[in-house]
């Protein structure tokens, strides 16, 4: 079984030493960012055990089929949910960035029913389920962050779903690259450039579209002068055209739920 099922070390993971009162202090910002926190409530979410563990580019986190044990924050690094075919064909649902739970659903759902493996080299907390179930039991302040959280994600699932089904290849891609540059500033605090962590394969199954058409659409974007790129980092230089592009409107993000 994986390590979220067992505590077990998988190849291209392994603990390491952190800072632990760096991690407890994400975690009570991560909490305090969606409601209000009373001094008590910050208490019990900074007392919240956890281990930490690297892991490489690539490894699976966790399967389908597994129950996990364990709930995993994002310190540092990026994730993707995927789903496959009984014949090995992927679709990527949806992007996991640093500051986010990766498999919330499973704190109260006893199987998971996705993959999820690591975008880039992974920092986790990992926090037992029982210990976050009696969080929420304990603290409605935290219950409704999990919740605005679940909720969150939900949305952002069908934003998702309208982009694969309803807009053409040059719409979707630009789409993605809007939600990127918004969700990136949101998480690092980073400008209108950043590192795009994805191969055009993995872009091509987040968008149902192959690496050759991705390759294609993003030339065109270039050409166009709405973005730049240099190996992976790419750079937005017409936003507003970037946007018009991609229809795109962050509502979906419901960036109002996050207080800074």
């Amino acid at each position: 079984m994986g390590v979220t099922a067992r505590g077990l070390l998988l190849p291209g993971m392994r603990s390491v030493r952190v800072d632990i009162s760096t991690v407890s202090n994400q975690l009570v910002r991560k909490f305090a960012s969606r409601v209000t926190m009373q001094a008590e409530d910050r208490a019990k979410i900074a007392a919240l055990p956890f281990k930490v563990r690297t892991i490489e580019p690539s490894t699976y986190m966790l399967r389908e089929g597994q129950h996990p044990t364990r709930c995993a924050f994002i310190v540092e690094g990026l994730a993707y949910r995927q789903k496959l075919t009984p014949n090995g064909e992927r679709e990527i649902v949806s992007i996991i960035m640093p500051g986010e739970f990766v498999d919330l659903q499973n704190l109260f759902l006893e199987e998971s029913d996705h993959d999820i493996q690591a975008l880039t080299r992974l920092t986790l907390a990992e926090i037992p389920i029982t210990a976050l179930r009696e969080l929420v039991a304990t603290c409605p302040a935290a219950g409704q962050t999990l919740w605005v959280d679940a909720l969150v994600e939900a949305s952002i699932h069908r934003e998702w779903l309208l982009n694969i089904g309803r807009r053409n290849a040059r719409t979707r891609l630009a789409h993605l690259l809007c939600e990127f540059s918004v969700r990136f500033r949101t998480s690092a605090g980073d400008d209108m450039a950043y590192e795009l962590p994805m191969t055009q394969e993995q872009l091509g199954d987040a968008l149902g579209l192959t690496p050759v058409h991705v390759n294609r659409v993003l030339k065109s974007l270039e050409a166009a002068g709405l973005i730049a790129r240099k190996k992976r980092q790419v750079s937005v230089i017409d936003w507003p055209g970037l946007r018009d592009t991609a229809e795109f409107n962050e509502r979906y993000l419901h960036l109002n739920q996050t207080r800074i």
